[in-house]
């Protein structure tokens, strides 16, 4: 778990191995980045904790858990916390106290600073214009992305943009190349070769450092691929054919790599048929996507198409 540092004299918050060297007695500590913004604090300059991982410590309930996931998901970029609470079957102001105790930060503040740490890391890594940025991160308007930008960093985001170091922009030959940060015991190698025992025929595939999957974006297809970069982040190339949601997308990519599923709609088909049958579920429901390479051929078949026949119908509606 990554814990953060809050000096309380400057009002700025740092990530571990920060440079800076305050008094003991003038720091305060959190273990997310949420929790310090709702106090108060400023992402500090120099370390940039926006951009190191910052999971949910695995103590949290798990109604908790339930609810973040949900939010990762994006059901507070258009809903509201009473909607998120009649999810998990309790009340807003109970999921509100257990979200500040067990989290330091309200559903809303959560989700607040996940969408800003999304954007900054995008102003960082990309040359996608403002409005695409705000649309990928799940902002419901270019003046809600202002807004929260210069509350959450102080400072709009083409500043922002500008303050950026060279190294950080990324070139991609042909797609959006990322940064996905990842905690420091993770191991690639490992999650890689899961990955590659559990691929959905057509669907994924590992090749060397690579592993690549389809995925269905809307009614459209899109190619994730996902290969090592330095000891703070995997690289991560996204061919889609459009950037609103894309944060929604990165969560997905964090859940496989943490699960090793994509979404409970695979999960469940796959529990339901066997690994030995998924390749005959891709190729007669899935829809073919010519040109890709690894071997990929089909994006997975969506919940409606399952739903047309008689052994997924009551697997899939219980997951949708």
């Amino acid at each position: 778990m990554t814990t953060y540092s809050a000096v309380v004299t400057t009002g700025i918050y740092c990530r571990p191995g920060c440079g800076a060297k305050p008094l003991a007695k003038n720091t305060r500590t959190f273990e997310l980045a949420a929790a310090a913004e709702a106090a108060g604090f400023r992402a500090c300059l120099r370390c940039r904790p926006y951009r190191v991982a910052g999971p949910v410590g695995s103590d949290a309930p798990e109604l908790v858990c339930e609810a973040v996931q949900l939010i990762i998901e994006g059901a507070l970029d258009e809903g509201t916390e009473d909607g998120l609470a009649a999810r998990v079957g309790v009340s807003a102001r109970h999921l509100r106290r257990m979200f500040r105790q067990h989290l330091g930060a309200s559903p809303d503040q959560l989700a607040r600073s996940r969408r800003a740490h999304f954007a900054r890391r995008l102003l960082d890594d990309t040359d996608l214009t403002a409005a695409d940025i705000a649309f990928a991160s799940g902002f419901g308007s270019l003046r809600q992305f202002n807004r929260t930008m210069q509350e959450v960093f102080r400072a709009s985001p083409m500043d922002l943009r500008g303050r950026r170091r060279r190294a950080d922009r990324l070139v991609a030959d042909g797609g959006l190349l990322l940064r996905h940060p990842v905690v420091s015991a993770f191991d690639w190698d490992s999650v890689r070769a899961s990955l590659a025992g559990r691929a959905i025929p057509g669907v994924e595939s590992v090749d060397g450092d690579t592993y690549r999957r389809t995925i269905r974006v809307g009614d459209s297809p899109g190619l994730v691929e996902i290969f090592p970069g330095d000891q703070e982040n995997l690289l991560v190339r996204l061919h889609l054919p459009y950037w609103e949601g894309l944060i929604h997308i990165v969560g997905r990519i964090g859940r496989l790599l943490d699960t090793g599923e994509w979404n409970e709609v695979e999960d469940g088909v796959r529990s339901t048929v066997g690994a030995g049958r998924l390749a005959e579920v891709v190729t007669t429901l899935g829809t073919p996507v010519p040109g890709l390479p690894g071997g990929l051929t089909h994006t997975f078949p969506d919940a409606a198409t399952l739903m047309a026949r008689n052994e997924f119908r009551q697997l899939v509606p219980a997951m949708s």
